[in-house]
């Protein structure tokens, strides 16, 4: 019988319990044991197994204790798993630690305040998970009150900044051995604050949290935190020198987040799909994590889920469905002309050569654009095919991995486009068309093109479309694309609602060579007497015509 995809699951042991697929991980443990780390940053792209592989850590090493103070059992869990094969030495950590298990990737509120409480109330869960110290001797009557306190939402800023500390020593009195930290999208509340405006608020509260419960707790046996970047500079991490940091960059663990071509292969054999492989390495590998080539987890299940009830499904862009893509978009939106041509040269399927520097903040986004483009690499919008270095600043040559994510730059520049120009005064290209100053328009034409992104091979349907929308909702006119019209059609036609007014017929030719734009210009005039574009224009009443032609040349315009 054939397993589910696990789509949704964030926890190893709703997946086991409910028998759906797991892509084993649990090497993953036997390497934090034999490497020793006190504290480990994992930094990889959002959905890639993050918050699933800390429920792993969680249910492994946890001795976990449920509601009604009895022992819960997740040793069954791990028996047909890779850890298990690797001996006791490793096992005999199974269920023997209290584990603090804390979340902020629901911190995306639009104020302070509210993402403040939200992060309060998340730290709250926790303390109630844990209301079992409660019960025991082990705590005194101060320290009970203070953990109720925490747990009813009554604290003080301070008791929350404290409160992992507190948590750990609290567990470690009860259990009598030393607490497991795990921290889930740590960089989430700091990424929505950087967006929102609130961004010096929250690194306060952050760093305050993450001193006491990593930097100064003698009640750590160890931590695991979680997140799309690394952020040093901003001082959460600062006097930290049991820190070490997994990123995208490095060999180790590589393989432990997202999935490598042999885990696809099999997936897609258990689910009767191997024939669909090359597709889906088309859309979704291309990821480089160390020297592991890596596809992206949550869009191969997406897929393998569809592909399953529809055999004739055909890949989407899940991944770029999951979040705002707001990276993407300061990319677009302040990128000047350089650096739009470097993100057309990168949707063509090019590359661009850039320095590599792992310890930026969301505040250095605007100082240069190499941090930008960092950002770009280290979220999973682009990918590194080389790498060198030049005295010591490491460069790498970035591309887009795969065509999901080239996906995500087109549909944004798309809609990019569609803000700017409805927010540009197109009055004078209406203006120069009305009154037959063809060089006038030409040159308003031109200089739009110049300032925009193109991710077309510059073919004629790429230039009609990128016209029409400079016509559309410019001036009291009706915009018509490629209607029938005389012996065919013409490219674009603007009317007015009144047939006493005036029409425009503009026919589009595209020229691979400069010389050449005068001569397509006359066909072009030449194709609309021809086939008598006008006819039926004078049909409806119309006298008022004028007819261009009109020819393109990269990002030139040429208007006869």
């Amino acid at each position: 019988m054939q397993k589910a995809v696990a789509i949704g699951f964030e926890d190893i042991k709703e997946i086991i319990d409910k028998n759906r697929y797991y892509i084993d991980k649990t090497y993953m443990i036997r390497d934090l044991l034999d490497r020793g780390g006190k504290v480990n940053l994992f930094t990889r792209p959002r959905r890639f197994g993050k918050t699933l592989n800390l429920s792993m850590i969680r249910r492994f090493f946890e001795a976990e204790i449920g509601f009604d103070g009895k022992e819960i059992q997740n040793g069954y869990l791990f028996k047909d798993l890779k850890i298990s094969a690797y001996g006791q030495h490793y096992m005999a950590h199974q269920g023997k630690y209290p584990v603090i298990n804390l979340s902020l990737k629901s911190a995306k509120q639009p104020t302070y305040e509210m993402a403040y409480r939200c992060l309060v109330d998340e730290i709250a869960k926790e303390f109630i998970r844990h209301a079992y110290v409660l019960s025991g001797e082990q705590l005194t009557q101060f320290e009970k009150r203070h953990f109720e306190i925490i747990m009813g939402h009554k604290g003080e800023n301070a008791d929350y900044a404290m409160s992992l500390e507190f948590l750990s020593s609290c567990l470690v009195k009860y259990h009598g051995k030393k607490a497991v930290i795990l921290i889930d999208e740590y960089d989430v509340p700091l990424e929505n604050s950087y967006f929102r405006g609130f961004y010096e608020e929250m690194i306060s509260f952050i760093r305050s949290l993450f001193e006491s419960a990593l930097k100064t707790n003698s009640n750590l046996e160890f931590a695991v935190i979680t997140g799309c970047l690394r952020i040093s500079r901003e001082s959460i991490f600062t006097g930290l020198n049991n820190l070490k940091v997994y990123s995208i960059l490095g060999g180790l663990y590589a393989d432990c987040f997202g999935f490598t071509e042999d885990e696809v292969r099999s997936l897609l054999v258990s689910s009767g799909l191997e024939g669909n492989y090359a597709e889906l390495k088309r859309w979704y590998d291309g990821y480089k994590f160390g020297d592991k080539e890596i596809y992206n987890p949550w869009s191969i299940l997406n897929y393998i889920d569809t592909a399953m009830e529809n055999n004739r499904a055909v890949p989407q862009p899940y991944w770029s469905n999951t979040s705002s893509n707001s990276i993407i978009k300061e990319l677009v939106e302040e990128a000047d002309f350089g650096m739009r041509q470097e993100i057309e040269n990168l949707i063509a399927g090019g590359t661009i050569r850039k320095p590599v520097q792992e310890d930026i903040t969301y505040d250095d986004i605007h100082e240069s654009q190499d941090n930008l483009w960092n950002f770009l690499y280290f979220t999973g919008y682009l990918k590194s095919i080389n790498e060198t270095y030049e005295e010591d600043t490491r460069y790498m040559e970035l591309m887009i991995p795969n065509t999901e994510v080239r996906s995500i730059y087109k549909r944004t520049i798309l809609t990019w486009f569609d803000k700017k120009v409805k927010s540009c005064d197109r009055s004078e290209l209406i203006q120069a068309l009305e009154n037959g100053d063809h060089e006038r328009a030409e040159r308003f034409i031109s200089e739009q093109l110049l300032d925009t992104i193109s991710f077309f091979d510059y073919a004629e349907n790429y230039y009609h479309g990128f016209l029409a929308g400079l016509l559309k909702g410019a001036g009291a006119y009706l915009v018509v694309s490629n209607r029938e019209s005389g012996k065919g059609r013409p490219d674009i036609i603007l009317k007015t609602p009144s047939v006493r007014g005036a029409a425009i017929i503009l026919e589009i030719k595209v020229t691979d060579t400069f010389t050449l734009m005068e001569k397509e210009c006359q066909r072009a005039l030449e194709q609309i007497e021809d086939k008598k574009y006008d006819s039926e224009l004078r049909a409806e009443g119309y006298r008022d015509i004028k007819r261009y032609g009109v020819c393109f040349y990269r990002k030139e315009c040429m208007i006869r």
